[in-house]
């Protein structure tokens, strides 16, 4: 297992740019848009790790830019962990097994989301390609919220 990144959700991509890239000192990386689910992800990095390989790299930060407004009170804008596994059904099998309620399972053989005993969320991905669907996971309902 290895700690992927840290997602923030912002209400203003130039004003957020301005802070953690200008004022702070991180730069981007990578930036995905997406269309369907109407919000942009924008990754961040430290200077000396933009660059190196995934597995170089130290966690970065992700911000979320949500397209429909949205005020974020009680630390709404804090969205979730992420880490990466070997195999995702093996992990979420195992904490399934140990009472953890798989919040979003891993229909896609690539993303699960669990939460912790304090609500916060994690984002389990899968290493490298995404595996083939299987069950039960692939049909397998969305529990609570993530």
């Amino acid at each position: 297992m290895r700690y992927l990144h840290t997602m923030v959700r912002v209400r203003d991509i130039d004003e957020s740019l301005d802070f953690y890239c200008n004022k702070f000192g991180l730069e981007e990386v990578r930036r995905m848009e997406n269309e369907k689910g109407r919000y942009t992800l924008i990754f961040l990095a430290a200077p000396e790790d933009k660059g190196r390989s995934a597995a170089e790299r130290a966690p970065e930060l992700e911000l979320t830019y949500n397209w429909d407004p949205e005020e974020y009170a009680g630390g709404r804008n804090f969205g979730h962990l992420a880490y990466v596994v070997d195999n995702i059904y093996e992990t979420c099998q195992k904490l399934a097994d140990e009472g953890v309620v798989i919040n979003r399972p891993p229909r896609d053989g690539h993303m699960a989301f669990v939460r912790s005993p304090d609500g916060i969320s994690i984002e389990i991905i899968q290493k490298g390609p995404d595996l083939p669907k299987q069950e039960p996971w692939a049909s397998m309902p969305n529990t609570g919220v993530w």
